[in-house]
């Protein structure tokens, strides 16, 4: 009997937040590794991350030959994604991209593991790019309504923590968390206003249509994942002081009529989500009771739209570093490793 093939894995932004929690899901899920590489800029190089209970070197991307790399994990930023993952796959490497270099052009599946794994075969680039993580989590919650019922309309408001928006997001707000309680002032520099104890509607940059472009993603991805462009998707994307895991007020408007019964069996037999919909206090998910530092997708307050024939409510909310960027990159992976 021949051994199972175990893959040279690099890390592309090992040092980072998903990067580092890349690490640890390979290890976790018992990825077969043969040879695991952790790659960073320049400045990040030198140093050591943790893997298997282990440590390995931090190597300079910019000085790395990528010959020999089966399966390459990017989580560095688009503009690393576009200088380097074309090289690591002319090596002979498959891209799993985190960023948003590749995620709308025709040629890149798009995919969530749950979702559309069958689109991960086709890849003429070898790259398969990750999904946003406020598209990610609503994705395993739509698709089985999509598929029964028909998703005329979605409209979603995002509630997003700042570990979204890297380290540097974490460190301001424990540091302006500290600095109000104890009564000092603060200069915001991460992001543009105050963000601890406060609400910042605006993640990413504006577009020529008033809208970001972090909503503006969730427009052109859920069209994409799940293959329907006739998808109308209403989006406001919000930051708020949470460290870890993303929250989506959704409202949905089906073809034929859901009822909150259907819905929840529904999705209690939808890969990858948990249903928690207790009409009582505490009945339902939150970023810090249930998501941070898990791998499902939660849906609770799922109820009737009285205003609306054929609308449906729910409440999503996930770990956005795990299943919002690592986890799904991982899972990937193991796509790839299924199929050789």
């Amino acid at each position: 009997m021949n051994a199972p093939r175990r893959f040279k894995v690099a890390v592309v932004g090992a040092t980072g937040a998903v990067g580092e929690t890349m690490l640890s899901i390979l290890a976790e899920r018992k990825f077969p590794v043969s040879e695991l590489v952790a790659l960073a800029s320049e400045k990040s190089a030198g140093g050591e991350v943790d893997f298997g209970g282990g440590k390995i070197d931090v190597e300079d991307l910019a000085q790395f030959d990528p010959t020999g790399v089966d399966i390459a994990l990017f989580s560095a930023g688009g503009g690393v994604s576009k200088e380097y993952a074309p090289k690591f796959t002319a090596a002979g490497a498959v891209v799993i991209d985190n960023s948003s270099a590749f995620r709308y052009d025709d040629d890149v599946p798009l995919v969530v593991s749950e979702v559309n794994p069958e689109a991960a075969k086709n890849r003429p680039r070898g790259i398969i790019a990750n999904p946003n993580c406020s598209t990610m989590q609503l994705m395993p919650v739509l698709k089985p309504i999509h598929d029964l019922y028909g998703i005329e309309r979605v409209n979603v408001a995002t509630y997003q923590s700042v570990s979204g928006g890297g380290r540097s997001a974490l460190e301001e707000l424990g540091k302006q968390t500290a600095q109000l309680l104890n009564f000092q002032s603060i200069d915001p520099q991460r992001f543009p206003v105050q963000i601890a104890f406060n609400l910042i509607p605006h993640i990413d940059d504006f577009q020529p249509n008033g809208y970001t472009k972090e909503e503006m993603k969730l427009v052109w991805e859920t069209q994409k994942i799940l293959g329907d462009k006739s998808i109308q998707v209403n989006p406001t994307a919000v930051r708020v002081p949470v460290f870890y895991g993303h929250s989506e007020a959704v409202n949905i408007e089906t073809k034929k009529k859901i009822t909150p019964e259907q819905a929840r069996e529904l999705l209690a037999k939808a890969p990858g989500v948990v249903v928690v919909d207790d009409r009582k206090p505490g009945g339902y998910p939150t970023p810090v009771t249930h998501a941070s530092g898990t791998d499902p997708v939660y849906v609770g307050r799922i109820r009737e739209d009285f205003s609306h024939p054929r609308g449906l409510n729910l409440w999503v909310v996930a770990d956005n570093i795990r299943k919002g960027a690592a986890l799904n990159a991982v899972q990937l992976a193991e796509l790839v490793a299924a199929g050789g």
